[in-house]
């Protein structure tokens, strides 16, 4: 009788372990749209075997668990590439939007954009110099000068200001990616509590499924290190060591202006933008596009507005105008601009003579007629006025250094994307669920749960048999 009572707990245990593995199946199959959801496999383990009479018996099936497919190594490298591609995509969105305003079209391709006229308003006005070099004293000719300049003036502006625009659009939204990253810096603690309470030494499954949920998106926004503790836990900080999770604590990253744009301050006080800058994510590429790509453009864009407007009031100073005085100035521009530091100028730049008849077409002490000065203006369009290069060939310059700049974001783009996407099917195919798979262990295991269950039956049989000994009976 201890060998048949042996021998159904036995059967016992391999319908229970059996039964458990059919609901790991059944999980895994309703989980298999979750995201960040992990495979669980069941864990087998033979029972402790049982001695009678000096002989070994087996004591059947546990099922010890489910365990959770994971490869650390491969998480790590998803998120570290997901910080890498989220970065340049963000600069690249930022960089497509401020070579549109130089290349006259909007996203959809259609509308013209003031700043993508500067090109020919430059040609527009030295070609207006040009044409009142054969009738210097006709005022109308004169007056399209100032109309001409009038319009190179207000496309700097323009463009100018639409780069302003862009880079407070860009400040606002790094404030809300950090915003974002808090919230999922709080989660991520909260997490760490539960599984090193609940799970310090073991695969905590859907728990860690969030956190590694949480850290992915938290890689989307910013760039991170992550470091495993004692208990199952996990330490993060930022690229450059800024810490933002110690296990059950998370520290916020605060804001506060700094030069009229937001700055980033970890617990301690200290500025870590350059930090997050240059850690990837979404942040990382906002604040590149911010804090590098906007202010080399402008950068070029005063030097040409400088270099056109204090040269045409030079040139327009030494030569006499209509009424035999010397030239006034044509342009206004910021007071205290240079060469050397002409900030603001783009945005400065204001056509200030409203009389054509001051434009000093003569050279100094010549007649109404006389064209000599006139005519070194329009000269100016072609000598290298803006460091070494004349204003028509700079801003194409200037133009076509953004459009490589974007070319090669975008390539770094599409080659970071086609890393991740490989990447991200390597997990998959450790980590994630294959419907054909769990088909397959479901088979196995009813298989398993049926043949448990058969025992069970004939067990059972055999007990009757033996409980009415002589009696005959009939098994099936």
């Amino acid at each position: 009788m201890a060998t048949i009572g042996t021998a159904f707990n036995i059967a016992t245990g391999a319908l229970d372990a059996n039964q458990a593995a059919l609901d790991i199946v059944a999980n895994n199959t309703a989980n298999v749209n979750t995201p960040g959801y992990t495979l669980e496999t069941p864990t087998w383990e033979s029972a402790d075997s049982a001695s009678l009479n000096g002989l070994n018996f087996g004591m059947g099936v546990e099922m010890t668990g489910a365990q959770s497919q994971r490869d650390r190594v491969l998480e790590q490298a998803v998120q570290q590439q997901t910080q890498t591609e989220s970065g340049s995509a963000a600069r690249l969105t930022a960089l497509n939007q401020m070579q549109a305003l130089f290349t006259g079209a909007t996203s959809a391709g259609t509308a013209e954009n003031a700043a993508s006229g500067i090109g020919s308003d430059l040609s527009n006005f030295f070609d207006s110099l040009s044409s009142l070099e054969a009738n210097p004293a006709e005022v109308a000719s004169r007056q399209s000068v100032l109309s001409a300049a009038g319009t190179l003036a207000s496309d700097l502006n323009s463009a100018a200001a639409q780069l302003d625009s862009q880079r407070q659009s860009l400040d606002e939204q790094s404030t809300s990616v950090a915003g974002q990253a808090n919230t999922l810096l709080q989660n991520i603690a909260q997490l760490n509590v539960q599984i090193e309470s609940q799970s310090p030494n073991a695969d905590a499954g859907t728990l860690e499924d969030q956190r590694q949920q949480d850290l992915t998106n938290l890689s989307q926004l910013i760039g991170i290190r992550t470091v495993p503790t004692e208990n199952n836990g996990l330490t993060v900080t930022t690229m450059g060591g800024a810490l933002l999770v110690s296990e059950g604590q998370a520290t916020p990253i605060t804001t506060g202006e700094v030069g009229g744009v937001t700055h980033f301050f970890d617990n301690s006080g200290k500025d870590i933008t350059s930090d997050l800058t240059s850690g990837g994510g979404q942040l990382g590429g906002i604040l590149t596009a911010r804090d590098q790509d906007i202010p080399q453009v402008e950068k070029s864009l005063d030097a040409l507005a400088y270099a056109v407007g204090s040269t045409m009031n030079q040139m327009n100073a030494q030569g006499s105008d209509l009424n035999g005085n010397a030239g006034a100035a044509i342009f206004s521009l910021p007071n205290g601009a240079t060469a050397a530091n002409p900030a603001g100028s783009a945005a400065q730049i204001t056509v200030v003579m409203t009389d054509p008849t001051q434009i000093a077409a003569a050279a100094l002490g010549a007649g109404p007629s006389d064209n000599a000065n006139l005519v070194a203006m329009a000269n100016e369009q072609n000598a290298g006025i803006v460091n070494g290069i004349s204003p028509t060939a700079y801003f194409s310059d200037m133009v076509t250094t953004l459009g490589s700049l974007t070319s090669e974001v975008s390539s770094e783009n599409t080659a970071q994307q086609a890393a991740l996407t490989q990447l991200n099917d390597q997990v998959g195919s450790i980590s994630g669920v294959n419907l054909n798979d769990e088909a397959a262990a479901l088979e196995t295991y009813e298989q398993s749960y049926q043949a448990a269950s058969k025992l069970f039956t004939t067990l059972d049989q055999v007990m009757v048999s033996a409980l009415n000994l002589g009696v005959q009976t009939t098994y099936s």
